[in-house]
């Protein structure tokens, strides 16, 4: 079994954007550390880094966890991009004062490191991390359905074509994460395989995720639909054209994002390096935190 150790989540703090908007942000670590930006999944925000600043932490990594637009405690965006964010990620780290520095996202968060591949100078960006990504518009719209079950395919279809109908299943989430989180972590339990629900079952990682999942409602579920809009649409960037080294780690019995997926986007990408996690599922960022932040600070230098 993964024993799982969490931080306690101390104080959020706000970056202010150029544009006036609030960034929220939890930070773990000595702020002499290399730094690590991380890009929570969906429904999530935040307080994800509670859950991996553990294995940030003990290979001397300041781990930043921080609410994209519209999320937890984060000021809304009108017209979201990949660049849009890649640029606040850089402004985060001037904030907090750092040159050079890595980031890493997990599941709906996943998208969002290779993005940073793209548009962001490796002078600065010195170490990529990509989890169970959805990667679900790397070739076209939702072109990953082939490789989901009939339900998950179908809410990537109505994210695309069917607005109000898809507003409403994220309303119906939001009502669940919120007000019935016990049902929802059933729920979630009974979608992933054995790995994760040993992970899940821990009573203190459970109610994290709980937080963590309701949290990303703060303002309601816009902002987790404008991502869902993003990822299923064909992207702005072109994977193929990414030959820095980036890292993907996957599980190979995920039920949430299987394999086949990120094993293509990585296939594609030539500076791609592959983990494979043997009987991993989703929850992997979790389980498995200590081995992949200790490749981040082997490239950052910790």
């Amino acid at each position: 079994m993964v024993d799982i150790t969490l931080a306690p989540a101390g104080e959020t703090k706000k970056v202010v954007t150029n544009d006036g908007r609030d960034l929220a942000y939890l930070e773990f670590g000595d702020p002499d550390w290399p730094l690590v930006i991380h890009n929570h999944g969906g429904p999530g925000s935040r307080l994800e880094g509670v859950l991996l600043a553990d294995g940030a932490t003990k290979n001397r990594l300041r781990l930043v966890t921080v609410d994209r637009p519209g999320f937890g405690q984060s000021s809304p965006q009108q017209h979201r991009s990949y660049q849009g964010w890649a640029d606040d990620l850089v402004a985060i780290a001037d904030a907090l004062g750092c040159q050079q520095f890595g980031v890493s996202g997990w599941s709906e968060g996943g998208p969002w490191p290779l993005a940073a591949a793209v548009y962001i100078d490796p002078a600065r960006l010195r170490h990529v991390t990509s989890i169970a990504g959805g990667d679900y518009g790397t070739f076209g719209d939702n072109w990953a359905a082939q490789y989901q079950d009939k339900v998950d395919a179908r809410g990537g279809s109505l994210a695309l074509h069917h607005k109000l109908a898809f507003h409403m299943m994220y309303e119906m989430l939001d009502l669940d994460a919120v007000h019935f989180r016990k049902s929802y972590l059933k729920h979630v339990m009974k979608l992933v395989n054995d790995y994760d629900h040993e992970i899940l079952a821990q009573p203190a990682v459970g109610s994290a995720f709980g937080d963590e999942s309701a949290e990303c409602f703060a303002h309601g579920p816009d902002a987790l639909i404008a991502d869902a809009d993003l990822l299923y649409r064909r992207w702005a960037f072109d994977v193929s054209t990414i030959e820095r080294p980036v890292h993907v780690w996957q599980g190979t019995d995920d039920h949430l994002v299987p394999l086949p997926i990120n094993k293509r986007v990585a296939d594609a990408m030539p500076g791609a390096v592959w983990h494979e996690v043997e009987g991993g599922g989703h929850f992997i960022a979790v389980g498995e935190a200590q081995k992949i932040f200790a490749v981040a600070a082997e490239e950052l230098g910790a």
